[in-house]
């Protein structure tokens, strides 16, 4: 058999695998009648953005931009955050509202994210091939802050699209979950294609799947564009009354909020503690530290991906239980962690970090979704994506600086268990009063004074 017959009958089987993959991910995306109601051209459309964005990390990893050894001083790895972030933070925020402005053109909003990707992708391939910093930082800056925006629109546009009998979490975890095996499938590719040609060929592929996705956005349906029929009664337009209506957000959001903070500080801590930990000290089992940041990582990797699959079977529509729920299960997990602290504890508590972060960014994405309008919704998922973004990097750096002044995981642990235990309490607090108010108000009105469940 000649080259060309054995090259065109792989070829023929790697097409069969493929196609016989996206008949089984179409079944699975439009389950439910998220066909019909455009969920699952959505989540379609979330799975070529995670497959973009996967294609710019490995394309990037190499480079100047992010080469960065987890092994240089901890004053490197502290300045890395703060600079990676604090543009972010700047420009984030102002996502939102340009957002909210668009509602009634959603689909050309989502598609000039993919579209900006492509050409900073172009223009990056570039740069990196020519080594072109003062190119190359702008252009993967714009990147992370049109990958925010697309995760900003694509939430607020999952209750326009979310078919009859399906929750809100589901919904979302399947977009999560989708995003995932993309990212999971072409990051290994990605990473062969540099390893074959260079990392400018791998961001001109990331070209093609961010136009794809551009034109994929366009064929929505319609109703994910709403009318725009103005600024809801006592609401101003311009920035200050827009972010006093953020400010309202109601005790429900706020304290969802909250929690998923706690969690996100929680999962950006245990990252930057147990790995420094792990460089200086190591553990007690005759582990050498390469093998046991490796199992770190599987642990945590593991933990998004249980997270996202329980957010995907959960039936019920209690988002909110979910939140307080994981944030009770990490802050019981850190305790028992930090009696027994080892490489069996470290990896547990690395295991239920990262599904907590997860699990509790679905609940919290649900509950935004139900509760806040369409008129201020964008610009409320652009401030809790920025500050969840901000408490992670307080909690890495707390992290850092916890591996300096206690190498001792014990201790670690257990301080870290108080503080969760302490937000945990505070919000129960919160809810408890909420809940005593409005029994008092109904109470006034005559009405029967039951304990307030749908909250």
């Amino acid at each position: 058999m000649s080259l060309w017959s054995r090259t065109r009958g792989m070829g023929r089987s790697m097409r069969g695998v493929a196609q016989k993959a996206g008949r089984a991910t179409r079944r699975a995306t439009h389950a439910g009648g998220a066909g019909g109601s455009g969920l699952g051209a959505l989540i379609e459309l979330g799975a070529l953005n995670s497959a973009g964005d996967a294609l710019i990390a490995v394309a990037l990893a190499g480079t100047m931009f992010f080469n960065l050894d987890v092994q240089q001083a901890r004053g490197q790895v502290a300045l890395y955050l703060l600079v990676t972030m604090a543009p972010f933070a700047l420009v984030a925020p102002l996502i939102g509202p340009v957002l909210d402005h668009m509602r009634h053109a959603r689909r050309i909003a989502i598609a000039g994210t993919m579209l900006a990707r492509g050409l900073l992708c172009w223009g990056m391939a570039g740069a990196v091939l020519h080594k072109d910093p003062v190119t190359l930082m702008p252009a993967a800056f714009g990147a992370l802050v049109l990958s925010k925006a697309f995760g900003v629109s694509r939430s607020a546009v999952t209750p326009q699209v979310l078919p009859d009998g399906l929750a809100l979490v589901t919904a979302n975890a399947r977009a999560s979950f989708t995003g995932l095996v993309a990212a999971s499938i072409m990051a290994p590719l990605g990473a062969g294609l540099v390893a074959v040609t260079n990392a400018g060929w791998a961001l001109r592929v990331a070209t093609v799947v961010f136009m794809i996705g551009a034109i994929s956005a366009m064929r929505l349906p319609s109703h994910v564009d709403t009318p725009d029929t103005g600024a809801p009664e006592g609401a101003r337009t311009d920035g200050r009354g827009r972010w006093r209506t953020l400010l309202r957000v109601g005790p429900v959001v706020g304290e969802a909020m909250l929690a998923n903070a706690a969690l996100r500080a929680f999962a950006g801590f245990l990252i930057l503690y147990l790995a420094f930990l792990l460089r200086t000290k190591g553990f007690v089992q005759p582990v050498s530290p390469n093998i046991a940041l490796g199992l770190l990582a599987a642990s945590a990797g593991a933990g998004g991906l249980a997270g996202t699959g329980l957010g995907a079977l959960v039936k019920a529509r209690a988002p909110r239980a979910i939140v307080f729920g994981t944030l009770a299960t990490a802050t019981v997990t850190a305790a028992v962690c930090a009696a027994f602290f080892g490489l069996i504890a470290a990896l547990v508590v690395a295991f239920v970090g990262a599904l907590g972060q997860s699990l509790g960014k679905l609940g919290l994405d649900a509950i935004v979704q139900r509760e806040i309008g369409e008129e201020v919704r964008s610009s409320t998922f652009a401030v809790t994506e920025t500050v969840h973004q901000l408490v992670w990097v307080v909690g890495g750096l707390t992290g850092l600086g916890m591996s300096i002044v206690a190498s001792n995981g014990h201790l670690a642990l257990a301080a870290v268990a108080g503080a969760l235990a302490l937000s945990l309490l505070t919000l129960a607090s919160r809810s408890r009063s909420r809940r005593a108010v409005r029994r008092r108000e109904r109470a006034a009105e005559g009405e029967p004074s039951v304990a307030d469940t749908t909250a």
